[in-house]
């Protein structure tokens, strides 16, 4: 037991060192990018880390790398290990509440209407501190252009006002870059900067589209201004250039192209009418990257480099397990229209309540991936992961049509990728906690009900009283609640769960016939196939581990193939001739490299843990008599009676939320945009500071 103890005390120890130096390393990485703008940094500090970093192995790159790569790459590596003690910490969820108590105020809203949507205090601050960067940006570089204007005029036979707009048009390019450097952080799914700071993929998804609006904004009238100078002296023919040493412009405008097209299919009204426009186009980020990067050479790329370095090994570790396909136990169809579909699992995969998974069904479309909620709980149903798909678009219908006029026994071929969530379950923390829903939305909740089910009846720790309400628009749509019973049925007592369910009808006033919930069901099982792998993690159950390996050996390799490239070709030709090597070639060269060193590490690292999934007993869960019963069970009855229908009404949320006299109170909500802003609303009063606010959506 003492030994236990040092060793917990020593990983303790261990964490608290690992956050502090990524602390001081963000804090220094940020203080880079508010000095880089002044001449300080231009005429005095970078010369001086130019004369000492720069060598025959890596050129003028070297510096650049060390100023703006090697710190976030540092910080990520660092941030798989800090996840990788935390997880293996006994008390990972007591330690992440009390960390977290402090913060709750600045987690309320502020914002609840508008184009940035619902916005914490917390959010609204690092939105201005950034806003202030820009701007900060902005007239450090007017300035120190500005400065002597008249003689670069002169110099160069231009009026005034023209080097003024020369100079407007590379500062606005400047300002951008500083966008394009975070923009990839937040839709890096499997990113371990994301979850040391609390974030998932889908709650900071709406990051990437604040930032790629303000960069498309930047970048747009950088070359709108550089048109216009042209234009205005006599210098179109410029349109054309593709320098052999220095900016490329015919590379820029086309990746200017390419963004515009991304840009434009990217506004609400186009991207959900026509997803899959949006969809398919926002591949030409692909062109763009490589085009921006022949545009200013792979040097100056080094700005954006990490955020998208990071970007592209989760994205070819996405590629690699979506060309598994899983093996599918069951599907389990309600009178709603909804289906659950029932995956096998390897018992050592874990995750937690609300990950949401990308199902890709070949049989409907080889191309489209759609994000869904994991309604099962890694703990309760450790054979099994679960999803819930309501037939609503017309994937989801083709997909529900063909899979309940499949015949018996039938094999489905679905791929997957994730599940993504939350590092930690942090519900246990508050004494009250309110789940509010609208239709559909009850799926990212079932998970968490599953969860604290498991633990009121494995564990002794405590867990809080759970009220659920949700809304449907008819009485059918009530059948929603039979998911929170898992298809196999449970051993686990439900009455364990302090849990009350207040249930709203909107469309119907008065109930059916059959007053009971217990509506017909029907349960497809499907024949399993030796070709067909159970859900695992990608990288074992030591993924953050094998991902801190990744992004530093995929580094090392791509600086040494770097390094011998510039040393024995590019330096000799450099030197020892009139001509400079080709910017274009150098920067296709090193980005071919940085390709072939996360493709090489990616692959080997998952190939030595492929063989957790070859080697998983699939579940051996398969259809009998005693399922159908078991759903009829105590279980199901103890369902029924914590919950209580209204008929014709909607929820007074706002006496609901204000009446609670528990000291925290944690409210989750998913649903309509419109209930969201209601509930963010009343969470934000100044009357329910009690309260604690989370949103959860898929529509961006």
């Amino acid at each position: 037991m003492e030994k236990e103890t040092d060793s917990f005390l020593g990983m303790k120890k261990l964490q608290s060192a690992i956050l502090y130096t990524v602390m001081m390393v963000f804090v220094g990485y940020i203080f880079i990018w508010f000095i880089m703008p002044t001449n300080t940094f231009f005429l005095h500090w970078l010369p001086d880390i130019h004369a000492k970093t720069d060598s025959t192995y890596f050129g003028l790159q070297g510096a650049n790398i060390l100023i703006y790569s090697f710190p976030v790459l540092f910080i990520a590596t660092l941030s798989c290990l800090y996840l990788h003690l935390r997880k293996k910490m006994v008390d990972n969820n007591t330690e992440s509440i009390m960390k977290n108590v402090n913060w709750m105020p600045w987690m309320r809203p502020v914002l609840m209407k508008g184009p940035l949507g619902i916005v914490s205090w917390m959010e609204l601050y690092f939105l201005a501190m950034f806003i202030a960067l820009l701007v900060w940006s902005l007239c450090s570089y007017l300035h120190g252009m500005f400065t002597n204007i008249n003689q670069q005029a002169a110099q160069m036979s231009e009026s005034v006002w023209e080097a003024k707009l020369k100079s407007s048009a590379l500062m606005l390019g400047l300002v951008g870059n500083i966008c394009l450097a975070f923009l990839f952080f937040p839709v890096t799914r499997g990113s371990s900067i994301l979850q040391l700071i609390g974030l998932t993929s889908e709650s900071s998804i709406r990051y990437h589209i604040w930032l790629g609006h303000i960069a498309m904004t930047l970048f747009t009238a950088h070359g709108l201004c550089y048109i216009l100078f042209w234009a205005k002296t006599n210098q179109v023919s410029e349109m054309m250039k593709w320098a052999n040493v220095g900016i490329s412009n015919v590379a820029g405008e086309v990746a200017l192209v390419a963004g515009l097209v991304m840009w434009g299919t990217s506004f609400p009204n186009i991207r959900r009418k026509i997803f899959e426009l949006f969809f398919f186009t926002h591949h030409l980020y692909v062109v763009f990257v490589v085009f921006f990067v022949l545009h200013v050479g792979f040097s100056y790329a080094c700005i954006m480099l990490p955020g998208f370095y990071l970007f592209l090994i989760d994205r070819y570790l996405r590629f690699l397990q979506s060309h598994q396909k899983i093996r599918v136990l069951s599907a389990r169809f309600l009178p709603c229209q909804a289906v659950e579909l029932n995956f096998s699992k390897c018992p050592g995969l874990s995750y937690s309540p609300r990950s949401m998974v990308f199902l890709n069904v070949p049989g409907i479309s080889k191309l489209q991936w759609h994000p869904f909620t994991v309604t099962s709980s890694s703990n309760l149903e450790p054979h099994k992961l679960s999803v819930v798909i309501k037939s609503e678009g017309r994937w989801s219908q083709n997909l529900c049509e063909s899979l309940s006029f499949s015949p018996q026994m039938d094999r489905v071929e679905i791929s997957i990728e994730g599940p993504y969530g939350p590092s930690s379950f942090e519900c246990q923390r508050h004494e009250t906690l309110v789940m509010i829903s609208g239709g559909s939305g009850i799926t990212p909740f079932i998970s968490i009900i599953r969860e604290l089910l498991f633990i009121a009846n494995k564990t002794t720790d405590k867990t809080p009283s759970i009220f659920l309400i949700c809304t449907f628009k008819t009485y059918v749509d009530l059948t929603m609640l039979d998911f929170i019973i898992p298809s196999s049925g449970i051993s686990s007592d439900i009455s364990r769960l302090k849990l009350q369910i207040e249930a709203y009808v909107t469309r119907e006033k008065h109930p059916p016939t059959e007053t009971s919930l217990n509506l017909p069901q029907t349960i497809v099982w499907f024949k399993p196939d030796s070709l067909d792998l159970p859900v695992y993690a990608i990288l074992g159950q030591n993924s953050w581990l094998w991902l801190a390996l990744i992004i530093s050996a995929s580094f090392l390799t791509f600086l040494v193939l770097m390094g011998i490239l510039t040393r024995y070709y590019i330096y000799p030709i450099d030197h020892n001739s009139d001509m400079m090597y080709s910017f274009s070639t150098k920067s296709s060269i090193n980005m071919l490299f940085m390709c072939i060193s996360i493709v090489t590490i990616a692959t080997v690292c998952f190939l030595s843990n492929m063989k957790q999934g070859r080697n998983a007993r699939p579940s051996t869960l398969c259809h009998n008599a005693g399922d159908d019963r078991e759903l009829e069970s105590l279980p199901y009855q103890s369902l029924i009676q914590a919950t209580t229908v209204h008929h014709g009404t909607r929820p007074d949320l706002k006496r609901i939320l204000t009446e609670l006299k528990s000291s925290s109170v944690g409210v989750l909500v998913s649903g309509p945009k419109t209930m969201r802003q209601e509930v963010a609303a009343i969470c934000s009063s100044g009357s329910a500071n009690n309260i604690h606010f989370q949103s959860s959506s898929f529509s961006w």
